[in-house]
Formats: structure tokens, sequence, C-alpha cells
């Protein structure tokens, strides 16, 4: 290669690479008319699929229709498995995530976060028959969880000789759990008091136990780098946290009413916490 053809392509790489950092998204997604946010749709209550409806609905759902409604275009939702959710939004295929997402000092290096949405901890369900009180006796003994997620390293850090079987959703981890695959299953507090809501008369046979293996906070994902689109996603949640409306949607999916039966919300949407 010649010094010149050399040197154009390296100018014509700059100017690739310029233009691409220069790209704004919020402009690309006003443009095309549609908020594209990746989401679980097998966490209950921040996003799931409606029975009745078979439409994706929840919590983390109704926070990605303010912000679609803020920008002033339509919301299309893409149901994403746990490890799939940052390369996917990395790749371009989402615009934000919605997905049960825990904002942590690891992931910060690859993606921005939104304002925290909401707050809540990591706990194990037991079998009683199992006899295990405490995070100490699940030592050499199988556990199950989701795959891609903060799961599976928060209960190695308590338990290191714990042997940790994953699962696409936490559903198909739980379901392992009722057919005896292990003796324990480890989820968001949230998540695990729904799934326990669920099991009816078969609850007596179960039991979470007290420890929290973490502080979770979890916030909506962005591409790194993208200040316009996330000052947007920001300005949207602080307005609904100053107009009540943030509250309103915790007492929808968390409160007293709800299967969850949660009595007051413990957190505000108006920081950017993070996890440790």
């Amino acid at each position: 290669m010649t010094l010149t053809r050399r040197a154009l392509l390296i100018i014509a790489t700059s100017a690739s690479l310029m233009g691409i950092a220069h790209a704004d998204q919020l402009d690309d997604i006003r443009k095309k008319g549609e908020l594209v946010v990746g989401v679980l749709g097998t966490d209950e209550p921040n996003s799931f699929i409606d029975p009745k409806t078979r439409e994706i609905v929840g919590y983390e759902v109704d926070l990605a229709k303010a912000i679609a409604d803020k920008l002033g275009v339509k919301l299309r939702l893409k149901q994403l498995a746990v490890a799939a959710r940052i390369p996917e939004l990395q790749q371009g295929h989402v615009d934000l995530l919605a997905a049960s997402l825990t904002h942590n000092k690891e992931r910060e290096a690859v993606i921005d976060f939104s304002l925290t949405t909401f707050v809540t901890g990591q706990k194990v369900l037991v079998k009683k028959e199992s006899g295990i009180k405490s995070l100490s006796q699940l030592g050499g003994k199988k556990v199950v969880t989701v795959k891609g997620g903060t799961q599976e390293p928060n209960i190695r850090k308590a338990v290191s000789t714990v042997d940790v079987v994953t699962f696409d959703t936490g559903p198909l981890a739980f379901q392992a759990l009722q057919q005896g695959k292990g003796v324990a299953f480890v989820n968001d507090e949230v998540s695990l008091l729904d799934q326990f809501a669920k099991l009816g008369p078969a609850a007596a046979q179960y039991e979470i136990l007290p420890t929290n293996l973490s502080v979770e906070p979890l916030a909506l994902g962005l591409r790194k780098g993208e200040t316009k689109l996330k000052a947007q996603v920001d300005g949207t949640l602080r307005e609904l946290e100053k107009s009540g409306a943030a509250e309103q949607l915790f007492q929808k999916w968390y409160g007293p009413q709800t299967r969850l039966k949660f009595q007051t919300r413990s957190f505000k949407i108006d920081s950017d916490q993070v996890e440790g």
C-alpha cells in the first residue's frame, strides 16, 4: 500500500469514527418515531405477559411508556433474555433497557444508567424439608438461579463452595427448584416474593432465608455517551417523582392491593445509586 493510499485510508477511517462519535441517538429515535425498549417479560411485576391480553405489562413498562410519551414517539418492546440485555443494547438492537437491570461498577464500564428506579435486595428461597436455615449451610449444595444476572456472583461471594446451576429465566429456575434440581433458588427479593405468593397452599413447604445477599439498585440502561437521551430519560423520571406519578406506579404494581403487598416505598427516583 502506498503512503498516499494509506493516508487516505486513515483519513477515511477517522472521518467514519468521528461520524459514529457524533451520531445522536436521541435524534435518531425521534426521526424514526419509535423508542425500542428491551424488557425481560418474565419478571413480574417489572415486565411480564398479561395472561388476558398477552401483552407485556409492568412497572418498568410503564416507566418506558412515560419516556416514549415525553419524546413524542411510539413505544416498541423487545423481549430479551437476561444474558442478552447488555449485548443487545451495545449492538443497537434496542435503544433502552428496562429489564430489571442492577446498576453496578462493573456494568458502568460498558453502559450508562438512568436514575435509580427501584431498590431491592437478593435473597434465597429454600424448601423447608432441606433443613437449611442460613446461607452457610448452602456450602457444597446445588443452588439454582438466573443466567447472566448478578445473582450468581453474589451467591458465590457469600458462599464460595456453592454449586450454581443457571437457567435463562427466573420462572425456569424456580421450576427447577420445585423439581428438586437444587435445594435453593437465588433471586431478587421482589421476584422471590411474587413467586412465593403464586405457590398458594404449597408455599407452606418453602421459606425465604432472612439474610440479604446484596442491596440491588435497579435502573434503566443506555448506551455509553448518549448524554442527550440520558438527560431526557432522567428528566422524565424526575417529573414522575415530582408529580406523584412514581408513587402511583409503585402502588399499582407493588402496593398493599397487589400480591406483593409492599406497605411503603423505601426509595425515591431522584438519585443515581450503585450496588456496593
